[in-house]
């Protein structure tokens, strides 16, 4: 088993009213490897004003994970089939909605990976087979509610 660590750090900055919540949700997501990420809250969710610019919000890190966890997943998947990749691009796109509760969530991931290959050509069925497999294997889609759809661009 594995641990993963994450240690996000905010600090009330100077002219901020917090009571009346304007304040900056800017802040620093430092994870277990070092590396260091501007976080900050959607400014879908808090308006430009609040938000900050050249800052991850959680929303995209969540399709981001989603979307890197089931590339490398895939790439696994495929070597094993025999296929050598040699490009994978996903513009992966999430989507936010309100639950009954009132609520909002990602409820819904549309992965759209298009990759090349070196050598034979996966058939369609392959490909969905490749990326069904890499869906029940990838941690990520493992831990989550968030419907997960895969729409690959077959290059032409």
């Amino acid at each position: 088993m594995a641990t993963y660590r994450a240690t996000s750090e905010w600090t009330l900055e100077a002219g901020g009213d917090f009571p009346k919540g304007r304040y900056s949700r800017g802040h620093s997501l430092v994870f277990g490897s070092g590396v260091e990420v501007p976080g900050t809250a959607s400014h879908h969710v808090v308006g430009n004003k609040w938000s900050v610019e050249d800052a991850v919000d959680p929303e995209e890190m969540l399709v981001g994970a989603i979307n890197t966890c089931h590339m490398l997943s895939f790439l696994h998947i495929a070597r094993e089939a025999g296929f050598v990749v040699t490009r994978y691009r996903d513009e992966a796109e999430g989507v936010m909605t309100k639950r009954d509760d009132g609520e909002m969530w990602v409820s819904r991931v549309v992965l759209r990976p298009e990759i090349t290959y070196q050598g034979r050509q996966p058939t369609p069925a392959e490909r969905d087979e490749m990326h069904e497999k890499a869906h029940h294997v990838c941690f990520i889609a493992n831990s989550v509610k968030t419907e997960i759809v895969v729409e690959e661009k077959v290059a032409a």
